[in-house]
C-alpha cells in the first residue's frame, strides 16, 4: 500500500473512498456539520436526526456520489466524544476506515485529518491504523478470502503543509505498522510450521532487513552454559530449543548510558507437558510465543528507527511437549544463575524459560529489563482481555508506559509485587518451586521472575488474553493482535 501526505481541501481529492471522523459531540452548526450537510444535501444531518448514523466510536456510514465532492463514496467514521479523543482512538479510526475499504474492493482511500493532535504524531499514528486494519490472517485460505488490500492510501489536512516532517512521520508510521504485522504474522502461524527451529530463520531474514545483528545459541551452547530450567522445558519435544540475542548494529560502539533488555517469551506450541493441558482451546496454544514475536517485531522497528538508548532482545524458543524425555513434576533443575527449581507443574514453563534469559542479559551488561509473555492464566481471569498486566520494580519505567497508553492503545494495569507473595514459592527441597497455589498466580510467577532479576530494575508484562482476539474488532480483523510491540518502541522512542 502506497501511503502519501496531501495538503488539500478534502472535496478537490479524488480517490474511491474519503474517509471523515465525526465527533459525537459536534455541534449542529460548526464549520464540520455545515460542510457535511453541504457535500450531502442534507443526507448527513437526516441520517443523525433519524439515527441511522451515530457519531459512536467505530460506528460508520456510507454515502454514495455526493455532490459536492470528487470522492466516488464518502464514509463518516464515528469519533466518540472529543474529551475522549487521543492517538490511540485516532488510529483505531484509520484502521476502521481501511478495514471498510478493504471489504468494499476500494483501491483508493483519502482520510481526512479531524483533530486537534499534534499534526506530525497524528500522521504517524494513522499511517499504523491505517496499515494495521489492512491486514488480513487469512495466509492458509485458498478461497473466500476476505477482500483485496488496499492500494493508494491518502492522509488529507486543510491544515497542514506536505514537508519533511509529515513523509518522516509516515515512514515512521510504516516501519512501526509492518513491523506489529510481521508480529501479527508470526503468532498466527500454525506450530508445525512455526517451529524453534524455523522462528530463528524468520528473525534471521528479518535481521538483515532491519540492521540487526543475530546470535543464536543452540542445545550443546545451552547445556554448556547450565541453562537448566530453559532445557528443562524443551526436553520433551523433538524440536531442538535456541536462544537468540538481537542487537541494532553499530550499537555495541556505545558504552555510556542504560541498556534495555527486552526479554520474549517464546513457546512455540504449549501442550503443558507432562503436566497437560485439557483438549478445549489447546489450538490457541500456538500462540505462546507472542511475548517473543512482539519483541521481535519491536527490534525489526527499532533497528530501523534507531533509538537514542541502547537496547538488545532475547528470545528464548521452545516446545513444550509430553514425552518419555519430558521433565516430570517434582524434578529439580540448577538455573543458569545457580539457584535450584523444584518444578511442581511443567504447564508453568514461560517463567522457566524467561529465568535463563534474564539471569544471561545481565551477565551481557543489561540494566534495565522489560519483558514480555503470555505467563498465566490467572491474568486473564484477574483483568480479561482489556487489560495486559505489568508487574516489576521498576517504578520510573512502569509509569513511563502507564502514560504511553494513550498514545498506543494497549493497556496496561499495575499489579501489586509484595515481598509475602513469596511465601507461595517457598520449596522444601529447592531454593524454590515454580508454582505456588491458585492464589494470586500472575503474581506469583512474577515473583519466581525477580528472584533471577535480583536488583536489576525491571518490569514484567503478562499479556496472557491480549495476544488473541477471537471476535475481530472495526479496526482489526480476527487472531494474532501485536500486542506489545508498539508498547516497547513507543518506550524508546
Amino acid at each position: 500500500m502506497r501511503i502519501e501526505f496531501r495538503s488539500a481541501k478534502c472535496s478537490d481529492v479524488a480517490c474511491d473512498m474519503l474517509a471523515y471522523p465525526v465527533f459525537e459531540d459536534e455541534p449542529k452548526n460548526s464549520p464540520a456539520r455545515k460542510w457535511l450537510d453541504k457535500v450531502t444535501r442534507g443526507v448527513c444531518s437526516s441520517a443523525l436526526a433519524s439515527g441511522e448514523f451515530k457519531p459512536e466510536l467505530h460506528h460508520t456510514c456510507r454515502i454514495h456520489r455526493p455532490v459536492g465532492l470528487k470522492a466516488a463514496g464518502l464514509f463518516l467514521i464515528g469519533a466518540g466524544k472529543k474529551a475522549q479523543f487521543n492517538l490511540a482512538r485516532l488510529r483505531e479510526i484509520a484502521g476502521t476506515a481501511a478495514r471498510s475499504a478493504h471489504s468494499s474492493a476500494c483501491k483508493t482511500l483519502a482520510f481526512v485529518r479531524q483533530s486537534n493532535l499534534p499534526s506530525s504524531e497524528s500522521a504517524r499514528v494513522i499511517t499504523e491504523g491505517a496499515i494495521y486494519g489492512d491486514y488480513e490472517s487469512d495466509t492458509y485460505k485458498t478461497r473466500d478470502k476476505e477482500g483485496r488490500p488496499l492500494e493508494h492510501f491518502i492522509l488529507v489536512s486543510e491544515q497542514s503543509r506536505r514537508d519533511k516532517e509529515a513523509d518522516e512521520a509516515i515512514r515512521r508510521g510504516t516501519i512501526i505498522g509492518e513491523a506489529t504485522n510481521f508480529t501479527r504474522a508470526l503468532v498466527n502461524e500454525p506450530s508445525n510450521i512455526l517451529t524453534p527451529t524455523q522462528f530463528v530463520e524468520r528473525a534471521a531474514a528479518m535481521a538483515d532487513k532491519a540492521g540487526l545483528d543475530l546470535q543464536v545459541l543452540e542445545r550443546e551452547d545451552l547445556e554448556k552454559m547450565g541453562m537448566n530450567t530453559l532445557l528443562a522445558v524443551s526436553r520433551g519435544s523433538d524440536e531442538p530449543p535456541k536462544l537468540m540475542i538481537l542487537r541494532i548494529k553499530g550499537q555495541e560502539k556505545r558504552s555510556k548510558g542504560p541498556l534495555y533488555a527486552f526479554i520474549g517469551k517464546g513457546v512455540t506450541f504449549d501442550s503443558g507437558g507432562i503436566s497437560i493441558k485439557p483438549s478445549e482451546k489447546m489450538e490457541d496454544m500456538k500462540a505462546d510465543m507472542a511475548g517473543a514475536s512482539s519483541v521481535l517485531g519491536a527490534m525489526v522497528a527499532l533497528g530501523q528507527l534507531q533509538p537514542r538508548h541502547r537496547v538488545m532482545a532475547l528470545i528464548p524458543a521452545v516446545e513444550n511437549m509430553p514425552s518419555g524425555k519430558a521433565t516430570r513434576p517434582g524434578d529439580v533443575v540448577k538455573s543458569y544463575l545457580g539457584k535450584t527449581v523444584e518444578i511442581i507443574n511443567t504447564d508453568a514453563e514461560g517463567r522457566l524459560i524467561l529465568a535463563d534469559a534474564i539471569a544471561y542479559a545481565r551477565t551481557l551488561g543489561a540494566n534495565h529489563i522489560v519483558d514480555v509473555a503470555t505467563l498465566t492464566g490467572a491474568c486473564v481471569i484477574a483483568l480479561g482481555m482489556v487489560n495486559a498486566g505489568m508487574l516489576g520494580t521498576d517504578e520510573r519505567t512502569m509509569e513511563r508506559l502507564r502514560k504511553n497508553t494513550a498514545i498506543t492503545g494497549e493497556k496496561l494495569w499495575q499489579l501489586p509485587l509484595d515481598e509475602e507473595y513469596r511465601k507461595a514459592i517457598r520449596s522444601e527441597i529447592a531454593d524454590i518451586k515454580n508454582v505456588g497455589n491458585r492464589s494470586a498466580g500472575a503474581i506469583t510467577a512474577a515473583k519466581f521472575l525477580q528472584e533471577f532479576v535480583e536488583d536489576t530494575p525491571w518490569v514484567h508484562l503478562d499479556i496472557a488474553g491480549m495476544d488473541l482476539d477471537h471476535d475481530g474488532r472495526p479496526y482489526a480483523c480476527k487472531g494474532a493482535t501485536g500486542f506489545g510491540v508498539r508498547t516497547l518502541v513507543q518506550l524508546l522512542i
